[in-house]
């Protein structure tokens, strides 16, 4: 189990990427960064769990946009030219806030399905957690008596893809673009320690790993 944890860069990158409207207006440069940040300042701050300055977001959102300004000019050197991709199917996702943590119930849930967490990956969200494992039939049955609410996706797929991280920022915006145009909906992005997680629809995975991998030059 790996816990990640998010800066506010990371943050507010996540924000944009799920969201098609702001990220399609960011790519044509229409959108005013500063009431952006305003919209999205109480979403960063949940997700970091303390307050943060409306000038930060402003320069993580400048910094993020002036991504697809680079990917624009490349011409001889492909963003994907370092990344590796790999693709895993039947993936549940489920969250939580630290809150639950503290509920003894919910405490004695989590130490029985200890097993099932020694395969899944954890992100550390502000004050929340994301848990990823197998949509199998023996963790659909360890998880049946957590709270509803908790299993916030089924029937997903993630792609990893694993790049230098100077260049990150770049390549997301790169990905979501070719996402968008292929009509792909991205459920979810994370940042993790060797690289970007993206995370769509299980019937939709096949086209989006096949439209990033054209996008890798054959060594």
């Amino acid at each position: 189990m790996r816990t990640v944890g998010l800066s506010i860069p990371d943050v507010v990158r996540e924000i944009i990427t799920r969201n098609r409207s702001i990220h399609d207006c960011m790519a044509m440069d229409v959108i005013n960064y500063t009431a952006l940040a305003v919209k999205i300042q109480p979403q960063v701050e949940k997700q970091i769990g303390n307050a943060v300055q409306l000038n930060t977001i402003v320069v993580a959102i400048k910094r993020y946009a002036d991504a697809f300004e680079k990917n624009e000019n490349v011409v001889d050197e492909p963003v994907l030219k370092d990344a590796r991709l790999s693709m895993t199917d039947r993936i549940m996702g489920m969250r939580w806030t630290m809150k639950d943590l503290l509920d003894r119930d919910m405490a004695k849930m989590f130490a029985e399905a200890e097993k099932a967490f020694s395969n899944s990956e954890f992100f550390r969200l502000g004050d929340s957690f994301t848990v990823l494992a197998d949509d199998s039939d023996v963790t659909r049955r360890i998880f049946q008596n957590f709270p509803k609410e908790n299993l916030y996706s089924s029937g997903l797929a993630k792609i990893r893809i694993q790049v230098p991280e100077q260049n990150r920022a770049d390549i997301l915006s790169f990905v979501t673009g070719i996402l968008h145009r292929n009509s792909i909906e991205l459920v979810d992005a994370l940042f993790s320690q060797n690289g970007i997680v993206l995370f769509l629809k299980e019937d939709q995975a096949p086209l989006a790993y096949e439209k990033l991998r054209s996008e890798i030059p054959r060594q």
